[in-house]
């Protein structure tokens, strides 16, 4: 399985986004299209980025009955995204709904992974806020169970679950790590945060990086850091 950085492109228009891109010349990196782009592009971007040559994870957490989420789903199919997601909250019935809708008629389907806990949520926050008891490592290792119950290829965990994760699902289990920051840099409102070197160490297979990349003078440069960093 290739590992890669994954620039989450969280910008509010089609423009900013290019005008971000452009700063790349040549190179193509993965990229994640998020809530706050495809709601305001909707699948345009999707497909203009394809074009041009982009992997794209289309992060939209499906979270709903079923049926909708089949539906929603088979929509999707079509825009030639690499990777896409569901929150495993919704149980396995959802998820194997999700994999029926995303799967084309051919039988191919873009890789369709799962969202245990946001890397936002904290200990306090899982069984105060949302009514979860125990570890969050407890919820994430049994989400990720059900994921793969549900035939999924993964799942989005913090990097400190990973070896959890890949010891409870197999190693060839995708774990997808977000809430990822240099050694001392700002911690914005991430909680179970790692650096891209304790992610690579961990097992990750792909860290997705947003404001330490997008947010930063060079951008460009940020980005090899992180490469070189997780990538070895």
């Amino acid at each position: 399985m290739a590992k890669d950085v994954i620039i989450a492109c969280d910008f509010p228009s089609k423009d900013e986004t290019m005008s971000f891109l452009e700063q790349f010349r040549d190179e193509r990196p993965y990229v994640k299209i998020g809530m706050e782009l495809f709601y305001a592009e909707g699948p345009s971007i999707v497909r203009e980025l394809k074009a041009r040559g982009h992997q794209i994870f289309l992060d939209l957490k499906l979270h709903d009955i079923p049926n909708t989420v089949e539906n929603a789903m088979r929509s999707l199919a079509g825009l030639g995204v690499d990777m896409t997601n569901v929150h495993a909250a919704g149980g396995v019935k959802m998820m194997e709904a999700a994999r029926r809708g995303l799967t084309r008629e051919d039988g191919t389907r873009p890789v369709l992974i799962a969202v245990t806990q946001l890397t936002s949520t904290n200990r306090e926050v899982m069984n105060m806020e949302l009514g979860i008891k125990g570890p969050v490592e407890s919820t994430v290792i049994a989400y990720a169970k059900n994921a793969a119950k549900a035939g999924l290829d993964g799942v989005v965990c913090s990097s400190r679950e990973t070896g959890l994760i890949h010891e409870a699902c197999g190693a060839g289990f995708m774990t997808v790590t977000p809430g990822i920051r240099l050694e001392g840099s700002k911690q914005d409102d991430q909680h179970r945060i790692n650096t891209p070197t304790q992610a690579r160490e961990n097992g990750t297979d792909y860290i997705v990086v947003g404001r330490p990349i997008t947010r930063v003078e060079n951008p460009v440069a940020a980005y090899h850091h992180f490469r070189e960093e997780f990538l070895g």
